[in-house]
């Protein structure tokens, strides 16, 4: 097995040193020749994860046609919004039936596509095999050895249980359900609560806040889920519930932090401007809610979120709004 990794920011990184130091045969292309120069100059990315000695094993290159050379397994680390462009800018680099591996947890703006469509639609003729990864995992503490658990969906369970012997470490823990559907869509609205429980600690609100909103969060996230085709048990898994756990508590979150930054009275532009990588949950947001209109799904928390994110509306009378909501049922 030769994996190439598309993307070098701090989590594409990381995985391509765990893969290469599980015995992967791995080539990690970045965009960024700087990227480039520093790993093979240092030993490090110095720019998205600096400090973290990278395996010796782990092969580097800026030239796609040099990295895919020999690869028939792909993981994208490449942002959700530029995988379609990527994907066909190196069509004609990669072999037929590649394996095609998502770690981006996103939903394409323009499309309101999951990653499992754009791949597919991007390689047609190709006939891509796809998988998803995605559960509670910072890069800082990957990158580390901590103990971390992630789903891996993939709806080839022989294509499957190879990738989870594959990516799975003494550290890495990797369970597999058929259900990529599911596992990619828990990973991108995930995101969006996310950044609603960075709003509230940065107005001040307390643990029962928070809370509520990861409780509800899981329930938007399993309704749009199984209106898009994953089934409910998986909302309850790691890339679910899990994830969520961690981008709304965890203050490695990117996500969790612009909301926090929005609570605190910044600007999400001035926000956006200070950030050297991407928080997936900023256009998520205008993704989901466009899609919540398209489906009929109720998500009056990610509405909250895209009003206070793009019609300038007070993160304080957002929250009073959902709090006056006409009472329900659970």
């Amino acid at each position: 097995m030769k994996i190439a990794v598309l993307g070098a920011g701090a989590w594409g990184t990381t995985l391509a040193d765990m893969l290469a130091r599980n015995g992967v045969r791995t080539t990690l292309w970045a965009r960024e020749p700087e990227v480039v120069a520093a790993i093979l100059k240092d030993g490090e990315n110095t720019t998205f994860l600096p400090g973290v000695r990278l395996s010796n094993a782990l092969t580097v290159e800026s030239d796609p046609k040099t990295a895919f050379a020999g690869a028939d397994y792909f993981l994208l680390v490449i942002p959700s919004q530029f995988i379609r462009p990527a994907l066909v800018g190196f069509r004609d680099l990669l072999p037929d039936n590649p394996v095609m591996v998502c770690a981006s947890k996103g939903i394409e703006l323009e499309t309101l596509a999951p990653m499992s469509r754009v791949v597919a639609q991007a390689l047609d003729g190709k006939h891509p095999r796809y998988a998803s990864l995605s559960g509670p995992s910072f890069a800082a503490e990957v990158s580390a050895g901590m103990p971390t658990t992630v789903s891996l969906g993939c709806e080839d369970h022989e294509l499957g249980r190879e990738l989870q012997a594959a990516f799975s470490t003494p550290a890495f823990r990797v369970y597999f359900t058929p259900d990529y559907r599911g596992v990619e869509l828990g990973g991108a609205v995930k995101n969006v609560i996310a950044i609603a429980a960075g709003i509230s600690d940065g107005l001040g609100f307390g643990h029962d806040a928070r809370a509520a909103l990861i409780t509800r969060g899981l329930a938007e996230m399993s309704r749009l889920g199984q209106a898009m085709g994953g089934q409910e048990r998986t909302f309850m898994g790691l890339s679910g519930m899990g994830d969520l756990v961690l981008t709304c508590t965890g203050d490695l979150s990117r996500n969790r932090q612009v909301g926090l930054k929005l609570g605190q009275g910044l600007r999400l532009d001035a926000i956006i401007g200070q950030m050297k990588a991407v928080a997936e949950g900023v256009k998520t947001t205008k993704a989901l809610h466009q899609l919540a209109h398209k489906l009929g799904v109720d998500l009056p928390i990610t509405a909250e979120v895209h009003a206070i994110l793009y019609e300038d509306k007070d993160p304080a009378r957002a929250v009073k709004d959902l709090m006056s909501r006409e009472l329900k049922d659970e």
